[in-house]
């Protein structure tokens, strides 16, 4: 769970100490001014609650779908209890599955050192059904670990990061390629020289080899970038593009980049966030890709400055090859939603898909609002297709959408439901 607090135009989420497992803080309301715009009514269906026992509490990630329906995930905490190193009471998180009919499936309970413990992110599947993905803490180091998880359940930790100049806590998933290499972040380590707010080393883009082979593939130094939360995504030529939460020029510590990483390593920084009009702080949702090459993301900070107390309350952006940024959307922190968190989905007609951690329902956290699922038309119309309530229907998404071949839409909570620990939904247009 991430601190939601009214934002100091010169603060970092590296500054703040986000780095810090989400589960493990609170929510503060946010006391912004709001603009209205009227939600739409949708058929909202909660799938499954989390109780924060066994079962896992506090899913934070996009979900992974299968042919057959299925929705895999992990939990930020929860699982098995009675592993020493785990934080009692809550657990190391766990992976789970929700079938088509709600029921919940814990495939494999985290140990904490030298076993990856607490994800922050959300899994990637290969063509065999095994599960990929990583872990904030744990491994060897305690400084974080890239897993795997086959169809039969079994858990092999395939890297541990050290914290040192193989980077550590990484906080994004990870993406494959046809080999089966897998590509993604940390939020620190690499340039031990570089620093923003108490963290040592400003992160790195790795790759990691079928064999456990890691290969650093660039490191941050706070000019080109600092302190990536979200993961990749590669273009059919095996470019990777990616954002930076800091680093570069304006805020305290920079307000963050929009990166591209060649094949040969060589790394291009596309856009420099300037905590104005253009978006500040791109925080864990990762790119996603056209058939042009064009790149779609959020901010959460930035936009319209009226917002937030001049701070803004975030964007959705588009990026062209060339590094030309168009905002397609600045969020007002009211009725249609503000601080967005999760990656965007993208249908066949050009349909942007996502979640605002607040915003909403403004009678709900205080007045802040428990967030919002829309829907940005080619046009830049924003549509609210649904509001959370902190009810029974859960609150503040901060992961991104997975979309069906119906058009529906499953996503997860990170708090609330009928027990205040996350639910899967699925919102039917």
């Amino acid at each position: 769970m991430t601190i939601i607090v009214e934002p100091d135009r010169n603060e970092t989420p590296a500054r703040r100490g986000q780095v810090v497992n989400r589960a493990l803080l609170t929510i503060v309301p946010l006391l912004f001014s709001y603009a209205i715009q009227p939600a739409q009514a949708q058929t909202f269906t909660v799938l499954y609650d989390f109780t924060d026992g066994k079962d896992g509490g506090i899913p934070a990630a996009t979900l992974v779908r299968d042919q057959a329906g299925n929705l895999y995930g992990t939990t930020a905490q929860g699982g098995a209890i009675n592993y020493h190193n785990c934080n009692p009471p809550q657990g190391c998180g766990t992976i789970f599955k929700v079938g088509t009919g709600g029921k919940e499936t814990v495939l494999y309970d985290f140990k904490d050192n030298p076993d990856a413990a607490y994800p922050s992110a959300g899994l990637v599947e290969d063509e065999a059904g095994n599960f990929y993905g990583t872990t904030l803490l744990g491994g060897t180091s305690n400084s974080g670990a890239v897993f795997k998880l086959d169809k039969s359940g079994k858990e092999t930790v395939l890297y541990s990061f050290t914290g040192g100049r193989d980077g550590g806590n990484p906080l994004a998933g990870v993406i494959l390629d046809a080999a089966g290499n897998l590509y993604g972040t940390t939020e620190i380590g690499g340039d031990l020289s570089c620093q923003v707010g108490q963290m040592t080393g400003c992160g790195v883009v790795f790759k990691l080899a079928k064999t456990g082979k890691l290969t650093v593939l660039h490191r941050f130094h706070g000019n080109d970038g600092a302190d990536p939360f979200a993961g990749l995504v590669r273009d059919e030529s095996g470019n990777l593009y990616g954002t930076t939460t800091a680093g570069s020029t304006g805020c305290y510590d920079g307000c963050g980049t929009v990166f591209k990483l060649d094949k040969a390593g060589k790394e291009t920084v596309l856009h420099v966030f300037t905590d104005g009009k253009d978006g500040a702080v791109p925080m864990w949702g990762a790119l996603i890709l056209d058939d042009l090459g064009n790149l779609y993301g959020t901010t959460q900070w930035g936009g319209d400055l009226s917002c937030g107390n001049g701070v803004g309350c975030g964007t959705v952006f588009k990026m062209d090859k060339t590094g030309k940024e168009t905002v397609l959307y600045n969020f007002m922190d009211g009725k249609d939603g503000g601080l967005p968190d999760g990656a965007l989905v993208r249908d066949a007609a050009g349909n942007l898909y996502g979640t605002a951690s607040v915003g909403g329902d403004l009678p709900c956290n205080g007045g802040g609002g428990c967030g919002t699922v829309f829907k940005l038309d080619k046009a830049g119309k924003l549509t609210v297709l649904y509001d959370f309530e902190d009810k029974s229907d859960g609150a503040f998404p901060e992961g991104g959408l997975v979309q069906d071949a119906s058009g529906k839409l499953y996503g997860t909570t990170s708090w609330d439901g009928h027990v205040n620990f996350g639910c899967v939904f699925k919102l039917t247009p």
